[in-house]
């Protein structure tokens, strides 16, 4: 039968040949994820209903990253639960502080996320590890809850969208304003509980961290999940990183989509989302003049090395601009590790720039950058709800690394091409 990625995966995890959008299966589940916010209400449902016992310890993987280091007593006492339930279920893949990093960025670095699985978390960017070839989505701590008790979850197999994304991407353009224009297109509605695939010579040419970027913000879409086939990219980032087993699996030629969209992006320009919705993206060239007060590098978005590589090399030998604030977050420790031992972090430094260990912080108004009344700030994270970064009275613009650093320089939102014109 004529499948897609998903409907291959979906089937293949809960004994099926094949599965078609709208039926309800119960899919076995190969990694749940868990962080400190969602986790605590899981482990709370777990011991109402008789102290139930995680069913497959070695599936699943904490990670706590929101509040770490802990910001107050109640985001402390939040992850010594969780420390002391991981204790008695005996789940040795705990990423404490110092080994630890935003979830979405940490999973893939560390081998966990591999083709042909599914990937479910307590959090809805989740969607990103669908750039491996997995099925991955978001949950709620009920969820969580039923499946660290049984190993499995149900799910309505969602229909799935297929963009064909072809073109070259102007100078100054990355995966961040390729997904920006598509969700400005569709709208935050726009692929409502469906699967965002990717495909086209765009996508093949992106590397995995640019496609992490893309399947992160499908969710911004309504989406239940972003996916995109692997590739010998995949092949080679996981097997450089997991020994473990996994089957490459790939849509059929003739599978069948609810909807095809071709999008050319050889005219894109640098985006930005203005405020308050991921849809409201604009090229930056058409935003005006917007001064800002912080600019904040960093989030499951673009925290990888590849972003801070970006935002270093438009701001290597400038400074920020007087009465802008950047912050940078390396998404993970080993990330932050690497950036150091190629001198970004001393760029960031000279420039003006302050250096935060991983941490989710600002991007969910948690710490690290809070804003307050009245304030801007351009961010490379995935969101600019009203209130998302701090006070409901302050702004957020979504950029890409490049944007937000050529933004920092100049102390209002340009274009990252205002700077090194020299580039090719």
């Amino acid at each position: 039968m004529r499948s897609t990625i998903t409907e291959k995966i979906l089937a293949a995890h809960s004994d099926r040949e094949h599965v078609t959008p709208g039926e309800l299966i119960n899919a076995k589940i190969d990694v749940i994820m868990c962080h400190d916010v969602t986790t605590t209400p899981a482990i709370d449902l777990l011991k109402e209903h008789g102290n139930l016992p995680v069913a497959y310890p070695d599936r699943v993987v904490i990670m706590p990253d929101h509040f770490v280091p802990n910001k107050d007593i109640k985001s402390a006492e939040m992850v010594a639960k969780i420390r002391r339930w991981a204790r008695e279920e005996k789940i040795e893949n705990f990423y404490e502080v110092g080994r630890h990093g935003v979830c979405h960025a940490l999973l893939p670095e560390q081998g966990y996320v591999r083709p042909g699985t599914t990937i479910i978390c307590g959090d809805s960017h989740t969607s990103t590890h669908g750039a491996l070839g997995a099925f991955a989505t978001g949950i709620g701590s009920t969820d969580l809850a039923a499946a660290l008790a049984t190993g499995e979850l149900w799910f309505k197999v969602p229909e799935s969208i297929l963009f064909k994304i072809h073109g070259t991407l102007q100078k100054g353009v990355y995966a961040k304003d390729v997904i920006l224009e598509i969700i400005r297109k569709i709208g935050v509605d726009g692929a409502l509980y469906k699967t965002m695939e990717f495909t086209g010579e765009v996508i093949e040419n992106f590397s995995i961290e640019s496609r992490m970027t893309l399947c992160n913000m499908t969710i911004e879409a309504g989406a239940k999940s972003g996916i995109i086939n692997p590739d010998q990219k995949t092949i080679d980032y996981v097997r450089a990183r997991t020994s473990q087993p996994f089957e490459i699996v790939t849509s059929d030629p003739d599978a069948e989509y609810s909807q095809i969209i071709d999008i050319d992006i050889s005219m894109l320009k640098p985006m930005v989302a203005l405020p308050h919705l991921p849809s409201n993206g604009k090229a930056v060239s058409d935003v005006g003049d917007i001064s800002i007060d912080q600019a904040w590098l960093g989030s499951c978005t673009n925290g990888r090395l590849e972003d801070l590589r970006i935002a270093a090399e438009e701001i290597n030998g400038k400074k920020v601009a007087k009465n802008v604030r950047m912050i940078v977050v390396p998404a993970t420790s080993e990330i932050w590790k690497q950036a150091n031992r190629e001198g970004l972090l001393d760029i960031f430094a000279e420039a003006g720039a302050t250096i935060s260990s991983p941490t989710c912080g600002a991007c969910l108004g948690g710490h690290m950058g809070i804003l307050a009344a009245g304030e801007r700030c351009i961010s490379s994270t995935n969101r600019n709800f009203v209130g998302r970064m701090g006070s409901p009275d302050s702004e957020v613009y979504l950029a890409s690394p490049a944007t937000v650093a050529a933004s920092a320089i100049a102390g209002k939102i340009v274009n990252p091409n205002a700077y090194n014109q020299d580039k090719s």
